[in-house]
């Protein structure tokens, strides 16, 4: 049991699945594409089922699906960071990292429009080609974190200053997906809206009534943000993202939020203080830590059924979207937390710019949203596929990362501040984090 459970852990922490999928779907599609496409779109109940018109294929089940549990994941992580106490809050202590995120969505898409007029400039495909502006401001929370801890170090300042700013980046995200990609193919009818609102106030009065079930917040309220979602052709994937923020957290509730701990101090003195990951059996932490096996799991099949793109795909579109990632997000992040540095909103104690440098090119790390949102931005040929090779490409940024981080020197467990900032208050955040060189 002991080895099963530490071989599932080792999978989880280093987003095998994910990692599989992706060379698994490349593999597939390169040596019988045709083959790869027939499973891609197989119609798993048979071709005379559908749900409100659609058809229910492999890449449907996966992609509108399974990933409202990803994104549902995802906006745990958003809810917990803005509640007293979460990385987010009080906000002051969030300033110098969110502000790395606002460059580390501008940019990219600056990057992304102006390559695109480069290359595409005064034809017909560049009002087309545009419309991908969206897919390199993601960042991949998990893997950005898996190679933040491998380039600085296991609790190295650096670490959690990537971590908050990808959290930050993948709200905006969703925001950006909801807004900007909806279904071309079935115009927008915002009168379901009011469905999902229904979701919402559904949740929130099962949250006043102290109910602890969290399967029931996620299927009633969730299936009917869903339903709201999907009929008013706006990214159904998204439906939990409104949802989750009503699982009562492992605080006492004030409104949507919480504010004081649930849970009794220790009556043991000599007991060690709890770790900002514990677990306190709330609904909310249930949610995450009862569907993490699944969603982590699952990243395989979502790997396998959208990384799945042919090397001949590779054109102009695949630069764009590669270049825009990782010189994108590294000016991005860079110069707009320096500008947050010289406003008065130090990086966390330990962190020198060669560390900001470092954390914004692993924020390139675009994979999983990046190749979700290729899929929207682009419904097909010509530009899906390399608009995807160009997400998957990014995966290289840990190489780079890899050997900045050598060049750079910067595993040395922290430091001073900028010399501009080093009579600032550290940031709170990094003082409960462990000390580097604790056990990977």
């Amino acid at each position: 049991m002991y080895h099963a459970t530490r071989l599932t852990n080792i999978l989880q922490e280093f987003s095998i699945p994910l990692i599989v999928g992706v060379i698994a779907g490349l593999a597939m599609a390169n040596i019988d594409h045709n083959f790869y496409e027939e499973l891609v779109d197989y119609h798993v109940f048979g071709k005379s089922v559908e749900i409100f018109g659609r058809a229910v294929t492999s890449h449907f089940l996966i992609n509108e699906i399974f990933m409202v549990f990803f994104f549902g994941v995802a906006a745990k992580e958003i809810t917990e960071s803005v509640l007293p106490g979460g990385s987010l809050n009080p906000i002051p202590k969030a300033i110098n990292p969110l502000m790395g995120t606002l460059g580390g969505v501008l940019g990219p898409a600056g990057l992304f429009f102006l390559l695109t007029y480069i290359f595409y400039g005064g034809g017909d495909n560049f009002s087309v080609v545009a419309n991908g502006w969206g897919i390199p401001t993601a960042t991949d929370i998990a893997l950005a974190w898996l190679v933040a801890r491998m380039v600085f170090g296991n609790g190295h300042p650096a670490v959690n200053f990537l971590l908050l700013l990808a959290v930050a980046d993948d709200a905006i995200g969703l925001g950006i997906i909801a807004v900007f990609y909806p279904d071309p193919a079935h115009p927008v009818q915002p009168v379901w809206l009011l469905l999902t609102l229904g979701g919402m106030v559904t949740a929130f009065g099962m949250r006043k009534a102290n109910l602890r079930f969290w399967p029931a917040y996620i299927l009633i309220a969730g299936g009917m943000s869903w339903m709201g979602l999907f009929k008013s052709s706006i990214e159904p994937a998204l439906a939990l993202v409104v949802i989750v923020p009503f699982l009562p957290g492992p605080r006492t509730t004030l409104g949507l939020f919480t504010e004081e701990a649930h849970h009794e101090p220790s009556e043991h003195s000599d007991s060690a203080p709890e770790s900002r990951w514990h677990h306190h059996h709330s609904p909310l932490d249930n949610f995450e830590h009862q569907l993490k096996l699944f969603v982590d799991v699952g990243l395989f099949f979502f790997a396998f059924a959208n990384a799945g793109v042919a090397f001949s795909s590779i054109n102009a579109v695949t630069a764009i979207v590669l270049i825009s990632l990782i010189a994108g997000k590294l000016i991005g992040v860079t110069v707009f937390s320096y500008v947050a540095i010289l406003l008065g909103f130090p990086l966390p104690t330990g962190m020198k710019l060669k560390h900001l440098i470092v954390a914004a090119t692993i924020a390139g790390l675009g994979l999983t949203v990046a190749l979700f949102v290729a899929g929207k931005a682009f419904t097909g040929p010509p530009f899906q596929d390399p608009a995807k090779m160009g997400a998957v490409l990014s995966a290289g940024v840990a190489l780079i990362a890899f050997g900045l981080g050598y060049i750079l020197k910067v595993k040395d467990g922290g430091g001073a501040d900028l010399a501009e900032v080093e009579e600032s208050e550290p940031v709170a955040e990094t003082d409960a984090l462990p000390e580097p060189g604790g056990a990977e």
